[in-house]
């Protein structure tokens, strides 16, 4: 398997193409922020074909790409109702003081072609099965993509802004959720393997292990206490 990542733009948002392979069909997940010509040079450099965009959530660090990647291979766009707003409203989603402040010139917008998750679903796409899991707490409509373990390769998960390494999304956004965002932790991660890697949308990579033994957040939900702690400073927009 190929997975491509780089950060992206202002907020430094991380950006992935997987695929079975280089010179295959590939799935590009949260084209953010001047993430545009980051996936021209993925695309070109393991000479992929993409054929989708599938998202983690709204929030504009995570599509303001969604736009021009869709349009520019022809391909449609994933996302959670409950974030679908986002793409045409960023503002909103961030309160309209801040999220003022952040647009500036950006152009926002749906692509052409946009499309429903749901949980549970299972994604048939560049020859690969994305698992997803509905995980508000961030916003509403925050899910997250899993792949299988195969062969030799870990199972990954994408995690977009629900965990980090080290700590988690904030939630003091609109449609954030304190508590719903722990019983996320507690739905979506906790049973996973302590090998699956995961792949953040902000921050390096870790694994399901070690933010399990290490992570304040998912220890602390793990011992069924989330509620009574005070939280370290938290990433993502």
């Amino acid at each position: 398997m190929l997975i491509a990542g780089f950060p992206a733009g202002a907020w430094g948002t991380n950006c992935y193409l997987v695929a079975p392979a280089a010179g295959e069909e590939c799935v590009i997940i949260d084209p953010g922020h001047q993430a545009a010509q980051g996936v021209e040079d993925a695309v070109a450099k393991h000479r992929l074909k993409p054929v989708a965009v599938v998202l983690t959530h709204g929030h504009i660090d995570h599509v303001a790409s969604v736009v021009p990647v869709c349009g520019a291979h022809g391909v449609p766009a994933w996302i959670h109702p409950e974030d679908r707003y986002m793409m045409s409203d960023p503002a909103k989603a961030m309160g309209r003081s801040l999220g003022q402040q952040l647009m500036g010139d950006l152009t926002v917008g749906e692509p052409d072609d946009i499309k429903e998750l749901s949980d549970g679903a299972a994604l048939q796409l560049a020859g690969m099965e994305f698992s997803v899991a509905h995980a508000p707490g961030h916003t509403k409509g925050s899910v997250t993509f899993r792949l299988p373990e195969q062969a030799d390769i870990p199972p990954v998960l994408f995690s977009g802004d629900l965990l980090f390494a080290g700590s988690i999304g904030r939630t003091d956004l609109p449609g954030g959720d304190h508590g719903e965002i722990l019983e996320s932790l507690a739905r979506v991660c906790l049973p996973l393997e302590d090998s699956t890697v995961v792949l953040s949308g902000h921050g390096p990579q870790t694994t399901i292990g070690r933010e399990r033994a290490t992570n304040p957040f998912l220890r602390e939900v793990a011992a069924g206490l989330g509620d009574g702690f005070s939280p370290p400073p938290r990433r993502g927009m």
